[in-house]
């Protein structure tokens, strides 16, 4: 046994930190930050580009509280463009150039595309004109996967609204019509857009959602310093990208400075 009296010894729970006196109330603290000159973030957070750790999922969860992702590159450039893709399509005030089909594709074809997507409803167009639109109700008991959609699609007594319609009008017109999906037209009866109660809700349910001028959520990815980058920030940016990153496991090489 050791001679002399035992030390004393403190665990977490044996100390209390007495706060500070304080006049800011949480209400009143805001994160806001620029990510760059043009690109506000709402809470400092960002998903790192690695290929465990951020895709579409995990960006449309960090956006939506009002942080970054940011879609690593260990992909081929068309799978890394339909992640970013899926981010942008996955809530939107208005969808500006939604998903769409012709009447005479098959009904086969229209539910893989619905399931690429991960959507409950296409517009049906021939060229830019709206002719009608198909959503699961018109699926539902659907056996002939062959039928033209033409011959199952929503035709008759289309609710459509005009071009600058707000979200509170859209909302009131979806309640009184008790359908989930607008949509927008112009003067022509060209399809100019879609309105989704889901977006609505979306809205509310994450207020301080880091999003685009479009009311898209915000979404980054990582390019190269070599080799295919040209062809990568080419085919992101089709795809809507908000910002790109130059990613490379050793910055101070003299291909990458």
């Amino acid at each position: 046994m050791a001679d002399g009296a035992i030390p004393e010894g403190l665990t977490f729970d044996d100390v209390l930190m007495v706060p500070g006196l304080s006049s800011v109330l949480p209400t009143q603290v805001q994160t806001r930050t620029r990510l760059t000159r043009k690109l506000e973030l709402n809470i400092p957070v960002i998903a790192a580009a690695m290929d465990t750790v951020t895709e579409a999922r995990l960006a449309i969860a960090i956006a939506r509280q009002g942080g970054i992702g940011f879609i690593h590159r260990n992909m081929s450039i068309e799978r890394q463009a339909e992640e970013v893709d899926r981010v942008k399509r996955s809530e939107s005030g208005m969808i500006v150039a939604p998903v769409t089909i012709e009447p005479e594709l098959s009904v086969r074809q229209a539910l893989e595309i619905m399931a690429k997507y991960r959507i409950s409803g296409l517009p049906v167009t021939r060229g830019t004109k709206l002719v009608g639109i198909l959503t699961n109700r018109d699926l539902r008991f659907e056996r002939n996967l062959d039928q033209p959609v033409s011959a199952v699609m929503t035709k008759d007594n289309l609710v459509t609204v005009a071009v600058g319609t707000t979200l509170e009008e859209a909302e009131r017109s979806l309640q009184k019509h008790r359908i989930e999906k607008l949509l927008v037209v112009d003067n022509e009866y060209n399809l100019k857009g879609l309105i989704t109660v889901k977006d609505i809700q979306k809205k509310r349910d994450y207020p301080i959602a880091a999003k685009d001028g479009h009311g898209r959520l915000r979404v980054g990815a990582a390019i190269g310093a070599t080799g295919d980058y040209l062809e990568r920030a080419q085919a992101l940016a089709k795809a809507h990208v908000d910002v790109l990153a130059i990613d490379t496991a050793h910055g101070h090489s003299t291909r990458v400075m």
